[in-house]
């Protein structure tokens, strides 16, 4: 693609030389002179005033996290999660999280973005960053900020939510691979981003992201699976009969009806009232839950439990998350999940999916298909269900 910003065509020159993945990266990135802060637009960046008085070396390091910015897809993933948690996103911090990601890959590779920078150690001073950076995403990394009451202040302005990027990021597959490709050009070479492939490729664009997970796995739960029923035989069977006693031969043997099911499928949502259960939690998987239900025509079975269930619901799909969160919270005991995959069961649900921590007693393994929902997937798997870990 070629470039059409004046004021990027020093900074994107150095890149090249300097960094082989990252110049070959911005080549797929559409470069604009711009107003006000240098900024990253779905795969646009635009280039502020101020970005002409930087030196050489600091247009370098801005450009290269805004490229990391468009190859990481952050642009797209911040329209999903605003629409995933609504008013209650904060754009600002998503931009703080994103940047504190990209600096550090742009250190890493030799590059120096403008002060203020901030990285992983400014923003988890507990964690050492050279481990963390290939433990951590923008979504993760998001969630423990606003878990710790971080704000994001005026971030927003060097990041804005790709336009119309709600739904699936058609263009993520095609950047999995151009970064794939690029960092191991960079590594070959033995400058830039390269050197540190290991850690790049852990970052967050490899991953499936969980809502597709989670829909793929109630998709099997919901599909229509036919039932045998003896009430009737097969359509093909009254002609086997038929030719058997025209010819003489053997009368076949019986073979039942195959019907499909006409129920309404139903989801039964388990929430873990005991544990750490936070609102983006909740935001985020009954949003998701709601669309699922919308499409499918499924019914939702809200049960609020800790050692057992404490309060039922069925609410429409897009009362959920206000159900959810209007859910008394009975704290203070322990967790188990006996009863409510046995009331799930009851209920004659296609599946159960169950936000929890995973901190509990578990019975034995049910018949129906049981979706564990966590923040962090846990040292130990469960005995039986999927685990999705969100966020």
């Amino acid at each position: 693609m070629s470039v059409h910003s004046s004021r990027a065509a020093r900074a994107l020159a150095i890149l090249a030389e300097a960094d082989p993945a990252l110049g070959a990266l911005s080549l797929w990135c559409a470069h604009r002179d711009g107003e006000g802060e240098t900024r990253t637009e779905g795969e646009t960046i635009l280039y502020g005033p101020a970005f002409a008085l930087l030196s050489p070396s600091e247009q370098a390091g801005l450009a290269a996290r805004h490229v990391l910015h468009v190859a990481l897809r952050h642009s797209f993933r911040m329209a999903a999660e605003a629409a995933r948690l609504g008013p209650a996103f904060d754009p600002g911090l998503w931009a703080l999280a994103a940047e504190a990601l990209t600096n550090e890959a742009a250190r890493a590779g030799g590059h120096a973005p403008p002060r203020p920078a901030p990285g992983l150690a400014d923003l988890l001073p507990k964690e050492k960053p050279a481990p963390v950076l290939a433990e951590w995403d923008v979504e993760k990394l998001y969630a423990r900020l606003r878990a710790e009451g971080r704000k994001g202040g005026e971030g927003s302005r060097t990041l804005a939510a790709a336009p119309g990027g709600e739904g699936e990021d058609k263009g993520a597959a095609d950047w999995r691979g151009r970064l794939t490709r690029a960092v191991e050009a960079g590594r070959i070479a033995g400058r830039g981003i390269g050197r540190h492939a290991a850690f790049l490729a852990a970052l967050p664009l490899s991953r499936t992201p969980w809502e597709v997970v989670l829909r793929r796995l109630l998709a099997k739960a919901l599909s229509e699976t036919p039932r045998l029923t003896h009430a009737r035989p097969a359509r093909r069977w009254p002609a086997m009969e038929a030719e058997a006693r025209r010819s003489g031969g053997p009368e076949p043997a019986f073979e039942p009806a195959r019907l499909m099911d006409a129920r309404r499928p139903r989801i039964a949502v388990g929430l873990d009232t005991s544990g750490s259960v936070s609102d983006d939690d909740l935001a985020l998987l009954a949003g998701e839950l709601a669309g699922i239900a919308r499409r499918t025509g499924a019914e939702i079975h809200a049960l609020a439990f800790d050692e057992t269930v404490h309060w039922e619901a069925r609410p429409e799909p897009a009362r959920l998350d206000a159900a959810l969160r209007a859910a008394p919270l009975r704290r203070g005991g322990g967790t188990a999940f006996l009863d409510v995959v046995d009331r799930a069961a009851a209920l004659d649900a296609s599946a159960a999916v169950i936000l929890t921590d995973l901190d509990g007693a578990f019975g034995k393994p049910p018949r129906l298909p049981v979706i564990w929902a966590v923040r962090e997937r846990p040292a130990k798997p469960p005995p039986f269900g999927k685990v999705l870990e969100i966020g």
